[in-house]
């Protein structure tokens, strides 16, 4: 009798589908591996969320796990998971030299979300008013995250374009990567959508803990929504995501037809019911959430050349693209009135959403990949020198100060 295979997720935080695209896709690769046969157990040393998603109702064991801490290695000796999959590479620094050491025969899988390295240098650049350069990209943070994944024995990278750059810039083989985009449901992309003459108002949705999103708040706040709302002043934005901070919540105001609504249990639903998404990003990395809730239902967009970074080109986008504020405007205002410009852009969501997010297309060609990597695991790890080099060095080094991060803690 063949023994059920067992993956262990060591999530950065527990999985919050509702608040954050990250969390939804971590879900989606959860049910992938139950849909090949794993038995499936989530571990995360963070503290529990407001808003997370209870995994048990799925059958997805939880486990509370602690940072520098041996009592990490008790429990992965005795699990022996087949598959580790780490959710970002800061839980693989933290606990793959420990993963490594107890359970050497278990594949490593890393899930990026985004690069965090990318994210963090696009930000510099706009914080500083310039194009991103050389200096920017190649950081510290971009050392951290590439080490990881040469480390790992595959990464899921969710943007095609980041799978490109991994390549070109930092010149990891492709043999190391692997290229996964959100998995969406064909009868979700199929459902009857809310027509354009029973929809009022403009929408934007973001987690607020997440930097792209802020800033974009603000930048719809203090230069674009004056000028919309000039043009239609009977129109209201209404702004939604999870974890709003005082400073978000002091933004609103129903005069200005500017209503900061807060957390959105069902983002689907309110996006439904709104004319236009607006989402003015700036910078950012991977691929947008938001933007492919509001193809899910029918809703076009106007977005930046960041937006659809990933998901198409500007011609082929189921809205508008702009990165001037002014532009940004006139557009969001031209797609609003315009209820033929609106179809046409409403009808390039289906398109794309079946082109590049057929979830049974991706997850049945990722499990082929995982089951091939898992019987030649040998073979990868010995032609991946510069991965093997990393994890002697770095299991040396971290293991040393985890273990005096520990002891300190003991005697405190």
């Amino acid at each position: 009798m063949t023994q059920t295979p067992v993956l262990l997720a060591i999530g950065y935080v527990w999985p919050e589908p509702n608040s954050s695209a990250a969390g939804k896709h971590m879900l989606s690769l959860l049910h992938s591996f139950q849909a090949w046969g794993y038995k499936v157990i989530f571990a995360s040393p963070a503290q529990l969320g407001e808003h997370r998603y209870d995994l048990s109702q799925d059958d997805i064991a939880e486990h509370a796990i602690a940072l520098n801490c041996s009592s990490f290695d008790t429990y992965v000796q005795q699990l022996n998971p087949d598959v580790v999959l780490f959710d970002r590479f800061m839980m693989e620094e933290q606990f793959g030299w420990r993963v490594r050491q107890y359970c050497p025969n278990a594949l490593c899988v890393l899930d990026t979300e985004d690069l965090h390295s990318l994210r963090q240098a696009r930000h510099q650049a706009v914080k500083a008013g310039r194009d991103m350069c050389e200096g920017d990209i190649k950081s510290e943070l971009a050392m951290r995250e590439v080490a990881a994944i040469y480390r790992c024995d595959v990464t899921l990278i969710i943007s095609d374009a980041e799978y490109q750059l991994l390549q070109t810039t930092f010149g990891v083989p492709a043999n190391l990567l692997w290229h996964l985009p959100f998995l969406l449901d064909s009868h979700t992309q199929q459902q009857p959508k809310v027509p354009y003459d029973q929809r009022a108002h403009f929408i934007a949705i973001g987690n607020f803990r997440h930097e792209p999103n802020w800033d974009a708040v603000l930048q719809l706040k203090q230069t674009i929504w004056p000028l919309i709302r000039k043009a239609l002043p009977q129109v209201e934005l209404h702004i939604y995501g999870a974890y709003p901070p005082p400073k978000a919540m002091q933004l609103h105001n129903p005069k200005q037809g500017f209503v900061v609504k807060g957390w959105a249990k069902d983002a689907l639903e309110v996006i439904s019911q709104s004319k236009v998404l607006l989402a003015p990003l700036r910078f950012g990395a991977g691929i947008k959430g938001k933007l492919t809730d509001a193809m899910q239902t029918g809703t076009p967009s106007v977005t930046t050349t960041i937006g659809i970074e990933g998901m198409a080109s500007a011609d082929d986008w189921p809205g508008l693209v702009e990165d001037n504020p002014n532009d940004f405007a006139e557009a969001a205002i031209h797609l609003y009135q315009n209820a033929g410009l609106w179809q046409q852009s409403a009808d390039k969501a289906s398109v794309l959403l079946h082109s590049k997010f057929n979830r049974q297309q991706h997850q049945q060609a990722l499990g082929k990949r995982i089951e091939q990597l898992r019987d030649t695991l040998v073979q990868h790890r010995l032609a991946n020198f510069t991965g093997s080099m990393l994890n002697h060095h770095h299991h040396q080094s971290t293991k040393y100060m985890a273990q005096w991060i520990e002891a300190k803690n003991r005697h405190k």
